[in-house]
């Protein structure tokens, strides 16, 4: 929910708008952005009832100002969707699934999960992708704290470093010896880090995925 990556999504979104539809046009957004400082220290103590009881109430204002569809810009928040579904009338599009759906299209059926401790260690996001019949994989305790620590500490400031991409290009490295046919950026700023050009098998950009998806499925 960092706006290193929420900016991303209005890009691509308005992006595959504009591919589509041609001329001058552009996504109609209704964007509701955090103090990331407030949801980062929500999550470092564990408090998902009260993230779900902030992010729930915006959901139902962004629906009464019009739109049509919600997209929740991160990974690790998804872990209060059911909060959010129920307290709208309209489609939460779920990383998850978008993120599903494009590993099973690629035909990958084992696939390695990197994001924030909460992402890779918890079931909400591990457990659709295994409902979907997928594999999952994710790096050792050690990897986890420096996949985790880079977020926090780089990422989501907008520092990106040859060193970090280094070292988690390393763990991706040691996933695919471990049998990794393909790699979750399970966290929407990892995309700012590595890229697909940087990993020698199939790379799910999660925030790309799932702008795509939602542009998509307001088009349609």
């Amino acid at each position: 929910m960092s706006w290193q990556s929420s900016i991303e999504y209005e890009r691509i979104i308005n992006e595959c708008v504009a591919h589509r539809l041609g001329g001058v046009h552009s996504a109609d957004l209704i964007i509701r952005s955090y103090d990331f400082a407030l949801i980062e220290a929500l999550q470092a103590s564990g408090d998902w009832e009260g993230a779900g009881e902030l992010l729930a109430p915006d959901a139902q204002l962004l629906q009464l100002a019009g739109a049509e569809c919600i997209v929740l810009c991160t990974n690790t928040m998804h872990v209060v969707a059911p909060a959010i579904e129920a307290a709208i009338d309209v489609p939460l599009l779920h990383i998850g699934a978008a993120t599903a759906a494009a590993v099973q299209q690629a035909g990958v059926q084992t696939v390695a999960l990197l994001g924030t401790r909460y992402t890779m260690e918890g079931e909400f996001y591990r457990g659709r992708m295994e409902d979907a019949g997928l594999t999952v994989i994710t790096p050792t305790e050690a990897q986890r704290t420096l996949v985790h620590d880079v977020i926090y500490d780089e990422l989501v400031r907008g520092i990106v470093t040859d060193t970090s991409r280094d070292r988690y290009l390393a763990i991706i490295d040691d996933l695919v010896d471990r049998g990794a046919q393909g790699v979750i950026a399970g966290c929407t700023e990892i995309e700012l880090l590595v890229t697909p050009a940087d990993v020698g098998v199939a790379y799910f950009p999660t925030a790309r995925l799932h702008a795509e998806a939602a542009a998509e499925f307001a088009l349609s």
